[in-house]
């Protein structure tokens, strides 16, 4: 009998969401799901629920670079998805440390949550240029692009940028992928719910898993679209705020 493949090693560096909703706990829900092994380095640690964030605390940037270390030197990395920060010297500390992983990247640049925490100061938003030039994918929504100084300016910083749409207007929700190679665009049915908490975090590491999997950024990207959609559909509909995904996807096979 040959031996099962094992499966990618994902890690992603983020911060802790109590209720379960985002962060590195919809970070590693997702990476289960999608079939990689998920790891974790803490950004900061949150108090907060579907109704906002009521507290964040930091991590001293050196447990935050401890924690990324003692993942690489052992089990290794395929690849990383890089979400709330915490400060700026967390975002310079972790940019120091993608200099020793040899994996893609990707670069979700949280500065407010779904629920509307403030997630990321001006200092931390100014230290982001290290990271989108090391990340392989960058992917904020409308107003993280914005704050960013627009798609022309985050274009000129990274590698390739999502610009995901489910800040925008109208009943259909257009995600576009721009890369040194080509574009492209994903149209979804918009589903009217509140249930929104953690899409961002889950599209990332969805596409990092996919990355470190092998698959090409696009097929990537559109595998996680899918599965964002389906998370979505299926929310358990917790909370009196914006709620949680169905990151099981109530037991729905993903298309």
């Amino acid at each position: 009998m040959s031996e099962a493949a094992a499966p990618a090693r994902i890690l992603t560096i983020a911060g802790s969401d109590c209720s379960g909703g985002a962060g590195l706990q919809a970070d590693l829900k997702t990476i289960l799901m999608l079939g990689g092994y998920g790891m974790s380095a803490i950004t900061a640690i949150t108090a907060q629920n579907t109704r906002g964030v009521f507290a964040v605390e930091a991590l001293a940037p050196e447990m935050v670079g401890a924690q990324i270390d003692a993942c690489i030197d052992d089990i290794g990395v395929d690849a990383v998805k890089i979400g709330m920060l915490g400060s700026a010297g967390v975002a310079h500390i972790v940019a120091d440390r993608l200099e020793r992983i040899d994996a893609p990247v990707v670069f979700d640049p949280v500065m407010v949550a779904t629920n509307g925490g403030i997630l990321a100061d001006a200092d931390t938003i100014a230290a982001f240029r290290r990271l989108m030039a090391r990340a392989s994918l960058t992917t904020p929504n409308l107003p993280e692009l914005a704050a960013l100084g627009g798609e022309a300016q985050v274009l000129g910083q990274t590698r390739a940028l999502l610009v995901k749409g489910g800040h925008g207007q109208g009943e259909a929700l257009i995600d576009r992928l721009i890369a040194p190679d080509g574009e492209w665009s994903w149209t979804s049915r918009r589903i009217d719910t509140r249930h929104t908490h953690g899409t961002g975090c889950t599209m990332a590491s969805a596409i990092a898993t996919g990355l470190g999997q092998g698959l090409a950024l696009d097929a990537a990207v559109g595998r996680a679209v899918a599965y964002v959609a389906q998370a979505i559909a299926h929310a358990p509909g917790f909370g009196a705020g914006h709620g949680p995904l169905g990151h099981d996807l109530g037991r729905a096979p993903l298309v």
